[in-house]
């Protein structure tokens, strides 16, 4: 009866949402209709003359304080948009739009598109649909509590946005919850747990669910979160495992049974692949990186349709640490597709593997003297391919720029994607004798202005609120300073946003009125009058 009576409210609201977005214009003259037709019992004219003839007793002290408490209240609002945005982000307004007004007028969710691309589907249309995407989840994103909340022990600073651990709580709702959730009490509290803002209670929720069973997602975010050492995170993830892999068989048998099973299978999928993933970056964390490269392999063979993570990248940067190359040469030929998105790793990888192969006898005289051979050309022609893709990453390879802790989320072909690549590969280019020469001479005389995209722009309700604010104040100083003058503009806009019908009304009104006082029988001299 409850799942009956559920099911009815949501037909009921698509309802209502569907006539708000396609019959607006038929509630809009419906509520004019109903206007029209209570004109008499609301004694709409009655309260019109009143409202205008208060409007026109309003002297010009008025019209001060009322441009000055505009201005004041535009003020305060422009002072903590600007404060929200310099600590988050994101405009208050905006985000209180998105994440609460605009489910209810019938936005569309962007997470259902997520959910297609974690499943087992055909792997043409997953990725099309990974590609139209423009914000990507770092593949190399290091630990909140063991990596990122040392710089904050450190320095009293936050190292993540607002906006990226809102993305990253988004794609743990996408990635580790399902519709099912509901009827099994540990999952359904890691359900709330990944909406929850506050770390102290997102943690809290996981031990609460550890207590009940043993969920494979709480050990997830305790890894992520709690522990503070890689040590105590690849422990943590070796327990993950343990609940995830029988969570995970189980539901492989269950899965045909019905879309329920189904979605919940997808689910297992997608938090086994997170921690077998995760348990490789620690082994490569803690120095183990043969281990770490096996375990990826191991991965990307028993779940090859998952592309989604990005596993080969952590592959690549494993296997450049071994110093691999042909090991690394053979991902490429994988990857290194125009069919796949391309990303800064795969291109630069690429052209520091073709310059390793000149770099180091290298000479910028002697090639303008005898010119570029094969391979010299070959491998410039990579950087070029590189940088055009994305720009920003040679000033952090040339370290002319300096670096900072890679974000939880890159926009491709951005400066996040290049913090992101330089962060870890930095170290490989420095291996590679006369790979960054080779960079700086090719892209020093080649590229001269590096594109500021993507550029991060004020939120339109800043400078909504600025314009505002500004506006009013320049009224209220106006009107202080030649009340008479703008009482009369005042006036005149009054008279202008008055209708014409309103005043015909008014007009009709005073004419009966005045024909009560004068009590005209009934007579041509009457009809002669009211002509």
């Amino acid at each position: 009866m409850a799942e009956a009576g559920a099911g009815f409210l949501e037909q009921l609201k698509s309802c209502v949402v569907w006539s708000w977005t396609y019959l607006w214009t038929v509630w809009f003259f419906l509520v004019l209709f109903l206007v029209y037709i209570l004109r008499v019992p609301l004694k709409l004219n009655d309260n019109w003359s009143s409202v205008s003839m208060f409007l026109n007793t309003l002297t010009p002290k008025f019209y001060v304080a009322l441009t000055g408490t505009s201005s004041l209240i535009s003020g305060l609002i422009l002072i903590f948009e600007w404060w929200y945005f310099r600590k988050y982000g994101t405009s208050f307004i905006e985000q209180v739009s998105v994440s609460h007004l605009r489910p209810l007028l019938g936005g569309v969710d962007n997470n259902s598109s997520n959910n297609s691309n974690s499943s087992n589907g055909d792997s043409d249309s997953n990725r099309q649909s990974v590609s139209e995407c423009k914000v990507w989840r770092n593949p190399l994103n290091l630990f909140r509590g063991a990596e990122y909340n040392r710089y904050t022990w450190v320095t009293g600073r936050e190292p993540l946005t607002y906006y990226d651990m809102n993305l990253s709580a988004q794609d743990h709702q996408t990635f580790f919850t399902c519709d099912s959730d509901h009827l099994r009490p540990a999952d359904a509290i890691m359900q709330k747990a990944w909406r929850e803002r506050n770390p102290q209670a997102r943690i809290s929720a996981a031990h609460e669910a550890l207590e009940i069973n043993e969920c494979a997602t709480a050990y997830i975010l305790l890894a992520e979160e709690e522990a503070t050492t890689i040590a105590e995170a690849e422990k943590l993830f070796k327990q993950a495992l343990k609940a995830g892999d029988g969570c995970y068989r189980r539901s492989q048998q269950l899965q045909h049974h019905g879309s329920q099973y189904e979605a919940q299978h997808r689910r297992d999928t997608n938090v086994l692949v997170y921690i077998k993933r995760r348990l490789a970056m620690c082994a490569r964390r803690l120095g183990r990186t043969r281990e770490a490269v096996k375990m990826m392999r191991d991965l990307m063979k028993e779940f090859p349709l998952l592309s989604m993570f990005n596993i080969h990248e952590n592959l690549l940067e494993a296997l450049l640490e071994l110093q691999a190359y042909a090991d690394v040469q053979a991902v490429l030929a994988k990857y290194d597709d125009i069919s796949l998105p391309k990303s800064a790793t795969i291109c630069y990888t690429a052209a520091l593997l073709k310059a390793r192969a000149v770099s180091d006898k290298f000479s910028p005289e002697a090639a303008s003297r005898r010119g570029l051979s094969t391979a010299e050309m070959n491998a410039v022609e990579a950087i070029h391919r590189a940088v055009e893709f994305n720009p920003h990453v040679p000033k952090y390879l040339l370290e002319m720029k300096s670096l900072i802790l890679p974000p939880e989320h890159i926009l491709k072909r951005g400066d996040s994607e290049a913090i992101a690549y330089a962060f870890f590969h930095l170290a490989h280019w420095k291996r590679v004798e006369g790979a960054l020469n080779l960079l700086h001479c090719t892209w020093e005389g080649t590229f001269h202005e590096v594109s500021v995209y993507p550029k991060k722009e004020l939120p339109f309700f800043i400078l909504f609120t600025a314009g505002l604010c500004s506006f009013t104040a320049m009224l209220a100083l106006l009107t202080h300073q030649f009340p008479e003058l703008m009482g009369v503009f005042a006036k005149a806009m009054i008279d202008i946003f008055c209708s014409a019908e309103v005043r015909d009304w008014n007009c009709k009104s005073t004419f009966m009125c005045f024909e009560d006082e004068l009590d005209f029988p009934p007579g041509p001299q009457s009809q002669h009058f009211q002509n």
